[in-house]
């Protein structure tokens, strides 16, 4: 995905563009118009609660996990296909102030969200490179105990405690696969600080004065730095950090299941041992969990290892095995998702400002 910083970075998104008007938006607008009704900002808001209400409540086996982050795409492309819809149907409108000044805004938080894509597209491959070398312990752990001294003699700290050895690791084994479609002094937390700046709930003659799309515009806002947020804590980027500072708003109809989504991770950002995670996904967990349960095990014993050690041992890199499975099936449908949602608010984007410019034609 390129950068919204164009710091000369490959583009393998390129091909984003699409006839202006014809994005995925279309087949909403076509169905929301059935009967000759119309998007409205009721529906779309009633809309948004029930999307986000069924992943709010998921099962703590599934929370966090890489398809659960799956479902959260799909709502968040369900909430912009139908806000496309509604500011397709108000086009004309957008040229009247505040609204001009709103859709601005909006777009420009768009832009900066590119970035934050391009980040959470890396952190993915992270993932796939940790699955890669895990897969290579996995077998190792099928064989006999003389090659597990050597594998976790040099094992990946970026599982292992936390030291000099793994700021080390991780500052220069795969620096490139991380940061290279943003600069090396670029934070995700900053970032997402940044699209959460004056995000504020529109006031009353806003909202009258654009026939309520100050409050289409703030939802969709807040649910796109809200998704945001939650691929930075749940996937590692560079300079990740849950406490952004942002307040849930109240008395609007999505409002619970994004107040018991924040309290949901929250609670899990706050577990001793998810402190210094590298992210919340369930499946960093796990490995993260299994790994150290392994390393432990195997520097506190001598070789050849007690059998009550080695089955142990074989036990962890059975649960380890099924995660790097899980990963392997889980991540490229996670990652052509990703790339799906970038394209989606980048026409969005481009359609918007088109928009904007054909506001007076017939």
């Amino acid at each position: 995905m390129p950068s919204s910083n164009n710091h000369g970075s490959p583009m393998p998104f390129a091909s984003f563009r699409r006839p202006i008007l014809a994005v995925g938006s279309d087949q909403v607008h076509s169905e929301m118009n059935h009967d000759s009704s119309t998007p409205n900002l009721d529906t779309f808001q009633r809309q948004v609660f029930t999307w986000f209400h069924d992943i709010s409540v998921v099962d703590a086996d599934e929370f966090l996990s890489i398809s659960w982050i799956c479902k959260l795409l799909a709502s968040f492309t369900s909430c912009h296909d139908h806000f496309q819809a509604i500011l397709l149907n108000n086009r004309r409108q957008l040229l009247n102030p505040p609204a001009d000044r709103l859709a601005t805004e909006f777009f420009d938080r768009v832009i900066k969200a590119l970035d934050i894509f391009n980040a959470t597209r890396d952190g993915i491959e992270k993932i796939r490179i940790w699955q890669k070398h895990l897969e290579i312990i996995v077998c190792a752990l099928d064989t006999r105990q003389r090659i597990l001294g050597s594998i976790f003699s040099n094992r990946n700290r970026s599982f292992g405690r936390k030291g000099k050895d793994s700021h080390h690791h991780r500052s220069s084994g795969h620096s490139r696969s991380l940061s290279w479609s943003v600069p090396h002094n670029w934070s995700a937390s900053k970032q997402l600080q940044l699209i959460t700046n004056n995000l504020i709930p529109p006031r009353g003659n806003e909202i009258e004065t654009t026939d309520g799309l100050a409050t289409l515009f703030f939802a969709m806002s807040f649910i796109l730095m809200f998704v945001l947020w939650i691929l930075v804590v749940a996937i590692p980027c560079q300079d990740r950090g849950v406490q952004i500072h942002f307040t849930i708003p109240r008395n609007f109809p999505w409002s619970t299941p994004f107040s018991l989504l924040h309290s949901r991770i929250m609670d899990e950002s706050k577990k001793r041992d998810r402190r210094n995670s590298n992210g919340l996904l369930k499946e960093i967990y796990q490995i993260e969990k299994n790994v150290h349960q392994i390393t432990t095990l195997v520097d506190s014993a001598q070789f050849p290892l007690p059998e009550e050690v080695k089955e142990e041992v074989t036990a962890n890199g059975n649960d380890l095995s099924l995660v790097c499975e899980a990963c392997k099936r889980e991540l490229e449908p996670l990652q052509r998702q990703l790339r799906d949602v970038f394209r989606k608010i980048m026409n969005g984007h481009t359609e918007g400002l088109e928009a904007l410019g054909m506001a007076t034609e017939p």
